[in-house]
């Protein structure tokens, strides 16, 4: 047996999935996430013309970490490393394991064999099995850090980065913070296209070693092919690394608003009791409140008859900012709100209880 197996949930990839609700959020003070520039060392990465992908993913990710830290006083920043050194793959897992980090960033750059027509765009990846060539060859790309290790095939219980047969225990393992990776990782992917404007290569599922042995929510992105001379020129220039930095960083401040809010919403039963009784006595005469469960967002309005429901009908939705956030079922009574709830996370386990006043969700 190659490694240890974990339960999987095979998860499908559309546009932006589900949010990461209140369920998905342990209470905990602070928020600490850790920022892993790839390769380093005696290890470059890919090789571009004029450039080496250990050089590029550690300037972005010294950007990101001073973005954070500087608006985010909050939130403990942490590195794989700093400086232009070797650090093995599960020595960067160890770090964040140890920190009990909320968050794992790996920054990497994508390359093609010279002697074909390299692509050209961003994609960004979370834990899973590959579900295409192309997404098995950038796994062992960038597994093959271990070849650098002395004894990597006892480190990784027989794991080797170059067969094929060794990724097939991906397709019975799962990260149990998959839902939260998928999230974060859309948001990424949307701010590295849009904001960057980048080529949009979509979110992907694929084995990699580093993502499997962090115990949080984590996503790898591929910041660019640096076998391409258009993203590379990009890459390399500090109007590109900036901008790339930046487009992490909104979509950090994006997963940490809802981590933040999601962290606060009915936290004990005692609490719930209290807060609704306050609730109760403030409405205006004229005023109703109502206690929905909201299950979904998405980036566009979905068709009523959407999969992305899961059946639920009649559904509602609100708007905050440019996301659409969906619920069912609406209740003035919150007991009754709490069964439909049971109900709904039989579809959506995550899905949680919001509260509307004359028709506007109450923070």
């Amino acid at each position: 047996m190659l490694l240890q197996l974990r339960k999987i949930v095979i998860c499908c990839f559309g546009v932006l999935l589900l949010i990461p609700m209140e369920g998905a959020f342990a209470q905990k003070k602070g928020f600490t996430v850790v920022i892993d520039p790839g390769h380093g060392g005696r290890d470059p990465g890919a090789i571009g013309s004029g450039s080496k992908e250990k050089d590029i993913v550690l300037a972005v990710g010294k950007r990101l970490g001073e973005l954070i830290r500087n608006n985010h006083p909050d939130v403990n920043v942490l590195y794989t490393r700093e400086s232009d050194k070797f650090v093995e793959l599960n020595r960067r897992a160890e770090i964040a394991n140890k920190a009990k980090a909320d968050l794992f960033i790996s920054l990497h750059c994508n390359a093609l064999d010279r002697r074909k027509r390299s692509p050209q765009g961003v994609e960004t990846f979370v834990l899973g099995l590959h579900r295409s060539k192309d997404n098995l060859d950038v796994a062992k790309a960038e597994n093959s850090v271990i070849l650098y290790e002395e004894d990597y095939s006892t480190k990784y219980q027989g794991f080797d980065p170059n067969e094929p047969e060794s990724y097939i225990m991906f397709e019975f393992m799962t990260d149990q913070y998959l839902q939260q990776s998928v999230y974060f990782a859309s948001l990424v992917q949307n701010r590295l296209v849009n904001n960057s404007k980048r080529v949009n290569r979509n979110v992907r599922q694929a084995g990699f070693l580093v993502l499997r042995e962090v115990a949080m929510p984590s996503i790898l992105v591929e910041l660019g092919y640096i076998s391409n001379a258009t993203d590379e020129r990009y890459m390399k220039s500090e109007s590109g690394q900036k901008s790339l930095a930046n487009s992490v960083y909104l979509a950090f401040k994006e997963y940490k608003r809802e981590y933040d809010k999601k962290s606060q919403v009915l936290p004990s039963a005692q609490q719930r009791t209290t807060e609704t009784a306050a609730v109760t006595t403030e409405v205006a005469p004229d005023g109703t409140t109502e206690y929905r469960i909201q299950f979904l967002t998405s980036p566009r309005r979905l068709a009523d008859n959407s999969p992305q429901l899961k059946g639920l009908n009649p559904v509602d939705y609100y708007i905050e900012g440019t996301t659409y956030k969906y619920t069912y079922g609406r209740s003035s009574d919150l007991k009754e709100a709490t069964k439909t709830l049971k109900t709904v996370q039989s579809k959506f386990k995550d899905a949680f209880i919001v509260e509307f006043r004359n028709g506007k969700r109450v923070k």
